[in-house]
């Protein structure tokens, strides 16, 4: 380290650091300071933003419950895309576009949650209803291909059934009762699945 005799020098020396490299602290120290008030800044207004989506949520299922219009909650789909809030709306209006027999509108809700929940469970959540209405509207190849894509186990019976149900259609009777069995190991108490499983004989000799 640089020894200095006397005060003066270390004064002079200081001035000297100052004039070569002040500018620089300045301007860090400027920027270091904004950075963190933009940072507050940007977390107030996300959690201001989730608020309002909260708002917007609750009004648009209320909307929804009263009137049985989606016609709100697909407005506030649109206009919230990248919130949570979004895919448990497009969770009620591929609901109710099950309910109303349009299965493209359902597809594409549930298509959506799939590609912007952040939630891994939401989005297999949404695969496994998908499979089923491609199952409605005989897309029998690309309902096989989403279930392919749900690795959750808490899914793992619905998943087995409904590949069972694919394998039915397509006249795959041994796939088809290795996916019931299947199912029936996880849910051994589903008089419905033992049933298609009971019926699958009679079907493979028809």
């Amino acid at each position: 380290m640089e020894q200095f005799a006397t005060e003066e020098q270390q004064v002079e020396a200081i001035k000297r650091f100052w004039k070569e490299h002040g500018t620089a602290i300045i301007v860090g120290a400027a920027l270091g300071l904004g950075g963190l008030f933009g940072w507050r800044q940007y977390s107030d207004m996300q959690t201001e933003s989730k608020e309002a989506a909260s708002v917007a949520y609750q009004k648009a299922v209320e909307n929804f419950s009263e009137q049985g219009n989606s016609a709100g909650l697909e407005a506030f789909i649109e206009e919230n895309k990248d919130t949570g809030y979004a895919s448990i709306a497009s969770l009620l209006a591929a609901k109710k576009a099950v309910e109303d027999g349009d299965l493209d509108a359902a597809a594409s809700h549930l298509n959506q949650v799939i590609t912007f929940a952040d939630n891994a469970q939401m989005k297999e959540l949404a695969s496994v209803r998908l499979a089923r209405v491609q199952i409605e509207m005989n897309q029998l190849d690309a309902a096989l291909s989403t279930l392919g894509t749900v690795a959750n186990e808490a899914f793992s019976a619905q998943v087995s059934e409904l590949k069972g149900d694919i394998y039915k259609q397509q006249g795959k009777f041994d796939e088809a009762r290795l996916a019931y069995s299947s199912a029936l190991e996880e849910n051994a108490n589903n008089p419905l699945l033992q049933m298609k499983l009971d019926n699958l004989a009679v079907e493979a000799a028809q």
